[in-house]
């Protein structure tokens, strides 16, 4: 009731606009993007309290340390040490096949550092869970959030990543200027990915 409470506040006195699609009706990996900002957590939280949606999110381990802990858990982060990346997809397969019920959220194009590329963990996640990726998404120019279209991934990298592209074009984030266009740094070799089927 309190989370309900606070997101309602949110909407009410944020400048945000909250422009959505219905939340997923089943597990699903979500991806914040363009990610460019702290802000970005507070807007996905108000976003998942306004719309019901357990999420959960990855971030670095540090975060979880100290009196930190609960609170980062409690608002759904799961540590990620990034010394050992290989490790991250196979914890949320892990969870997934357990039966934990929750939307991933997964900032794709880094931590508002100076990147290039998008990472592929949320393609590696989706195509090896088989869930469906939703397409969330902040934009300064309009002033608006929230969750776009439910895709499914197909397995042709280049044909899903057109689409999540077409999606993202006009999406500028909150500081336009270190937005990262959606692009995985494998498509610039070989045009795929190794990534299994669903099992």
């Amino acid at each position: 009731m309190l989370r309900r409470l606070l997101a309602r506040a949110f909407w009410a006195l944020s400048p945000w606009k909250l422009v959505t699609e219905p939340a997923p009706r089943r597990p699903a990996v979500i991806l914040g993007a363009p990610h460019t900002s702290n802000w970005d957590f507070a807007i996905m939280l108000a976003i998942s309290w306004r719309l019901r949606l357990p999420m959960r999110w990855l971030g670095k381990h540090t975060l979880f340390t100290s009196w930190r802990a609960p609170i980062m858990r409690a608002l759904g982060g799961i540590p990620v040490d990034r010394s050992d990346p290989s490790r991250v997809v196979d914890e949320v397969v892990a969870r997934v096949h357990a039966g934990e019920v929750f939307g991933l959220v997964v900032t794709p194009d880094g931590t508002r550092g100076a990147h290039t590329h998008w990472k592929s963990g949320f393609y590696r996640i989706a195509r090896t869970t088989g869930l469906p990726v939703v397409l969330g998404y902040v934009d300064r120019t309009t002033m608006s959030t929230g969750l776009g279209p439910t895709i499914e991934l197909t397995g042709e990298v280049g044909s899903d990543m057109d689409r999540i592209r077409e999606f993202y074009a006009d999406k500028a984030g909150y500081h336009p200027s270190m937005r990262v266009e959606p692009r995985l740094r494998e498509e610039g070799t070989n045009g795929d990915l190794t990534i299994p089927d669903p099992a």
